[in-house]
């Protein structure tokens, strides 16, 4: 993925609506976009500046039955630390935090946070090695200067990162070094902002 240079950016600002110029989007007053590396290379997050856009398909549905899209607590379970985007961002440029997409690879694929890595709910737990823990015969050891991590799926509706939370802490890795992204994708295009798609080879540990 190529980097978004400055000139980008600047036409990016000229949008016109209407032969009106678009009023540009800030992450925050002070904060255009943040750069992250990736394993394609640098890619700058910026939101959406088309001051019209809106969300589209699926993620503009509010009433799919639960189960399986039922509201997800805030806090997935105990010692876990609720996040939003502000710390998203600067968990992925954290050389010490992994952003893991906890969905299903094709859901990854299809399109996720620069940066984040796939580790979908289901092989969570069978993956710590790659976060720093060791195997054992009972299962795993994880001790020692590990890293923390950001889990985020789809939403406040879905439970695939919150199930990985609760796996991975049954098997041994610390809840107090797990963050949950509740808002996941849902909040993520919400807010307009980049979204890439994901290469599901890229693993924590190179």
């Amino acid at each position: 993925m190529a980097r978004i240079h400055g000139q980008a950016l600047a036409a990016a600002l000229a949008l016109v609506a209407g032969g009106a110029a678009a009023d540009p989007v800030g992450i925050t007053p002070d904060m255009m976009s943040v750069t992250v590396d990736t394993a394609a290379g640098p890619v700058e997050i910026l939101r959406d500046q088309d001051n019209a856009a809106r969300l589209e398909g699926d993620w503009t549905l509010t009433s799919r039955p639960c189960p399986n899209f039922c509201i997800q607590p805030m806090i997935p379970a105990e010692g876990v630390t609720p996040v939003g985007e502000l710390e998203v961002l600067a968990a992925l440029q954290d050389p010490n935090t992994h952003v893991i997409d906890g969905r299903i690879t094709s859901e990854f694929e299809a399109g996720t946070i620069p940066g984040a890595i796939s580790m979908p709910y289901n092989e969570a737990e069978d993956r710590l090695g790659e976060l720093g823990c060791e195997i054992d015969f009972d299962g795993w050891i994880c001790e020692g200067d590990l890293p923390r991590v950001v889990l985020f799926c789809n939403g406040p509706w879905c439970g695939q990162s919150p199930t990985a939370a609760r796996n991975m802490i049954a098997a041994g890795f610390p809840a107090e070094n797990i963050s949950y992204y509740r808002g996941g994708m849902q909040n993520w295009q919400m807010l307009g902002l980049t979204v890439v798609p994901g290469d599901p080879s890229v693993v924590a540990v190179q």
